[in-house]
């Protein structure tokens, strides 16, 4: 997801979006955010993906975590990311299921991304 979403050439304007133009932080490379505001790209990359023969969509949500958006400012955003997240990755795998019902496909939370976060395991940064 994110080497596709790099290769769309965005700048802070297309990841603060009109929803978030005046808020404080700066939020490139927050590519969670994307999908709020820019929900047409990450749309547009799981069609990608589904047009190239992928039967399964990760979802845009590895660092839709609060410890990851505190970062960013936007921890409030976390339930909202996902559930975002989940809804774009699933109309995306719906369409295309639709296209061939006999061969479904699935969208699922990134693999690996349980809490990502800056600490190792001793609890230090």
């Amino acid at each position: 997801m994110g080497t596709m979403i790099q290769g769309h050439g965005l700048d802070t304007g297309h990841y603060h979006g009109e929803r978030f133009h005046e808020h404080g932080c700066d939020q490139k490379g927050n590519n969670d955010l994307l999908t709020l505001t820019q929900p047409q790209i990450i749309r547009g990359i799981h069609a990608a993906y589904l047009d190239a023969g992928a039967d399964i969509v990760e979802t845009n949500t590895f660092n839709s975590n609060a410890i990851s958006m505190a970062d960013y400012g936007m921890t409030e955003l976390v339930y909202e990311l996902n559930s975002a997240g989940a809804r774009l990755a699933r109309s995306a795998t719906d369409e295309f299921s639709g296209r061939t019902p006999s061969q479904p496909r699935f969208g699922r939370r990134r693999a690996g991304s349980h809490q990502p976060h800056r600490f190792d395991f001793t609890g230090r940064e």
